[in-house]
């Protein structure tokens, strides 16, 4: 094909374009091997009109065949033709500024046919686009099964069609299952690529937190001038939530024939979650309750969103719709978990990472799913996926994004108390992971998986480990009885954080060790009962409770304390951890392959801007907690130390291997521990309730042993199971949970995450390799 033409072509010359989408038998990967970047960037600099022109004719063919429905093969050819042509060239239009406005302005009546200028020439090219791109995803015999027997004269006229009638597939408001097609899936397969390549132009605009800025593309698309915009978002839904990737459950049915319907799910899922890019921090959508902040007169549904996607998604009510939602999600999520006894027999899908970010969006705008979701034990089938996922990628430095992503949804679920009390159910699935063996609860493998995270993930995590203890404490109230290995991991943590080198190391370590008591405390006041494992792991380790009361305040300890940490360069050690024998199956977490390309994101609020303070009634409702008192710890948190996410650029030039929770102190102009500063937290140590157990147990326990020679710790827990502390202990105090708000950082940090994800996936064809990308940096590992 002959692009570089130094003299413009007329719009007009109908052989010259026509050359461009006349091919029969191309791909969308000879497409872009037909035409190579450095030749579409000479085109943009040298002959721009031509550009324009290809632009211009290619959206037209494309608006001609949604306008005739598409009913010759020739036709058909010419829109997917087109389709790829757009979808190699957008991505160039969009990393040049100068260029970017293109799209959003009229073309003047070229080759229009004369002068009948009505309003419908009017519109911006990208408008023009998305439309024809949207009806063709509702075409009969195209990308639709077609309703009637056909012959040439009663073919569909495409507008008179009822798309809603054309859903894609059974689900949320549509009980039809139609015949699965392979042609047509590999067409909308097609246009959904395209219509993916519009909405990117947010990966060529630099991360801002000015929420205002929304992608124009994706706005139109998802508002009232797309006719299509309700079946479309069911038919996406439903296409992602019904895909059953084992199919007839025959062994290696895969690697057999190819399944068409993959691909379409994928590419259905990308689509969804860039539609649903939404802050719904800065949005007057209604609340939970279904009010919003109008007046009384308002009987009317509120409006809810202008973005439609976000509209219908917050406006699912059904409970089957739910079941059919959560029922999905949750197949397709564990799957990748799924072990056969034949190697590679079962398929494995890779867009796990696009499932929770659409499983976030979902909790996220609509509460009733998110209740629907801790009503009843189903919560598990998501909860055991996240962990394994958090436990398998705890190393990768790649894949710090899906730890992110992992652990912001267990903090949004653990704001509900349905959430803690779910995890008493017994874990017996035996899914191969690469952590010891125990016998017990939900709530023991979340346990024993944060402490495997915190003692041997990788140290681009320390910053997860405020939000990993923040759900911890949340679930703890409801926690009845915890096993030996996982009150074993919650005492070594407080021991390791515990140490004064470092307490003494960073302005913020010593919020860990709080988070820790007031999980004991949760545990002791409401759960004694069933907890003898944790009081008996309490009574073994007292000596790290008596060294925190104890803890030394002068400036020659403070040194000595720092003096320390030369000699223990690793934050956690993992002696004395006791881990025992990994599960039977499992492999170690392992780190990236070197090489590896991953993609940068911006930091993370920290967890004071994360989550607000409620605190349970004696009814178990909730009532937020005033701002005043919202400082979770007692600091002195230089404003610097709470953006303790990762810093943008420059992320990978700092190879020293304890960029870690320690070097705050650098950031915020050389910190220093002072007497002053340890006192004003430690005096705040809640450790009356531990320090009264113990001064009421310990000396009974020790009679127990000398009078009956025990060595043996199961008569002990026999003893402890059997005893009581009613009335021995301070009153309870009342119980805070930290539920995740929705602010506008973390809004920030799902566009780059989900951006930085669909740019790594799309490598065949490779979309946007190669350009010139602003939203985030691409690095290799």
């Amino acid at each position: 094909q002959l692009f570089v033409f130094p003299q413009p072509v007329e719009a007009t010359d109908d052989a010259f374009w026509d050359q461009f989408w006349a091919d029969t038998a191309t791909s969308v990967q000879d497409v872009f091997a037909l035409v190579p970047a450095a030749e579409i960037r000479a085109v943009r600099e040298e002959s721009p009109s031509n550009l324009a022109t290809l632009c211009y004719k290619a959206v037209e063919k494309l608006v001609q065949g949604a306008e005739s429905g598409c009913h010759t093969e020739k036709e058909r050819q010419i829109v997917l033709n087109c389709c790829r042509l757009l979808t190699r060239i957008l991505p160039y239009i969009f990393e040049d500024p100068d260029w970017r406005g293109f799209f959003w302005s009229t073309v003047p009546g070229a080759g229009r046919g004369g002068g009948d200028e009505d309003d419908e020439n009017a519109r911006p090219l990208a408008e023009s686009l998305l439309l024809a791109v949207a009806d063709l995803l509702f075409c009969p015999d195209f990308t639709v099964q077609s309703h009637r027997r056909s012959t040439v004269d009663t073919a569909e006229d495409i507008h008179s069609i009822d798309s809603c009638e054309y859903i894609w597939e059974a689900g949320v408001g549509f009980a039809h299952s139609p015949q699965p097609n392979y042609i047509h899936d590999l067409n909308r397969t097609e246009l959904l690529k395209l219509l993916l390549t519009c909405f990117s132009e947010a990966m060529y605009l630099p991360p801002s937190s000015d929420s205002s800025n929304a992608n124009p593309w994706v706005q139109f698309f998802c508002s009232t001038e797309n006719r299509h915009a309700l079946p479309l978002f069911t038919s996406l839904l439903n296409i992602v939530c019904a895909y059953d990737p084992v199919g007839y459950g025959i062994p290696y049915n895969h690697l057999l024939f190819s399944d068409y319907r993959e691909p379409l799910v994928e590419e259905a899922a990308q689509v969804l979650i860039v539609t649903l890019d939404y802050d719904s921090s800065t949005s007057s959508s209604p609340t939970v309750d279904g009010t919003t902040t109008g007046t009384a007169m308002d009987d009317v549904d509120p409006p809810g969103p202008d973005n439609l996607f976000v509209n219908y998604l917050s406006r699912i009510h059904r409970e089957e719709d739910f079941q059919f939602i959560l029922k999905g999600v949750a197949r397709l999520l564990s799957n990748p978990l799924v072990q056969t006894y034949l190697p590679n027999s079962a398929k494995k899908i890779q867009f796990h990472q696009e499932l929770l970010v659409l499983f976030w969006k979902l909790c996220d705008f609509n509460k009733k799913f998110l209740f629907f979701v801790l009503k009843s034990s189903d919560v598990l089938d998501i909860l055991v996926p996240i962990l394994y996922f958090l436990n398998d990628a705890r190393a990768d430095q790649s894949r710090v994004g899906l730890m992110h992503i992992g652990v912001f949804i267990l903090l949004l679920l653990s704001g509900e108390r349905n959430f803690g009390v779910r995890l008493n159910k017994p874990y017996s699935v035996r899914v191969p992971m690469d952590i010891p063996v125990f016998t017990g609860t939900h709530a023991d493998l979340l346990i024993i998986v944060f402490h495997k995270i915190i003692t041997s993930g990788h140290q681009r995590l320390q910053p997860l480990f405020d939000c990993l203890l923040t759900i911890v404490v949340n679930v703890s109230p409801y926690l009845k009885s915890l096993s030996m290995v996982a009150a074993n991991k919650l005492l070594h943590l407080l021991e390791a954080f515990s140490t004064t080198w470092f307490l003494f190391s960073a302005v913020q370590n010593h919020h860990l060790v709080f988070f820790l008591l007031e999980v004991f405390n949760n545990i002791i006041q409401y759960q004694f009962d069933g907890n003898s494992n944790l009081v008996y792991a309490v009574i073994r380790k007292r000596n790290v409770f008596h060294q925190l009361a104890n803890l030394p305040t002068d400036s020659q300890a403070i040194q000595k304390g720092l003096q320390r940490r030369k000699k223990a360069p690793e934050p956690i050690s993992r002696t004395n951890s006791q881990d025992g024998v990994s599960m039977e199956g499992s492999r170690p977490a392992a780190p990236a392959e070197p090489g590896t390309l991953k993609t940068s994101l911006v930091a993370t609020p920290g967890i004071d801007k994360l989550t607000e303070k409620s605190q349970v009634s004696e009814d178990g409702t909730m009532r937020s907690l005033e701002p005043e008192s919202l400082q979770p710890l007692p600091e002195g948190n230089p404003p610097s130390a709470v953006n303790d996410g990762e810093p943008w650029s420059g992320e990978a030039s700092q190879p020293r291997r304890d960029r870690r929770r320690l070097s705050s102190a650098s950031s915020s102009g050389q910190w220093t521990p002072t007497p002053d500063w340890v006192m004003s937290w430690k005096s705040k140590l809640p450790l009356q309730t531990i320090m009264r157990l113990l001064q009421v147990l310990v000396p009974q326990v020790e009679k127990i042993c000398i009078d009956k020679g025990l060595t043996d710790e199961s008569e002990i827990l026999k003893f402890l199971q059997h005893g009581t502390l009613v009335g021995l202990l301070p009153v309870p105090h009342p119980i805070l949970i930290r539920k995740y708000q929705a602010n506008s950082g973390t809004a920030m940090w799902f566009r780059t995450y989900m951006w930085g994800v669909i740019y790594l996936r799309n490598v065949d064809p490779p979309i946007w390799y190669d350009t010139d990308v602003k939203l985030f940096e691409i690095q290799r590992v």
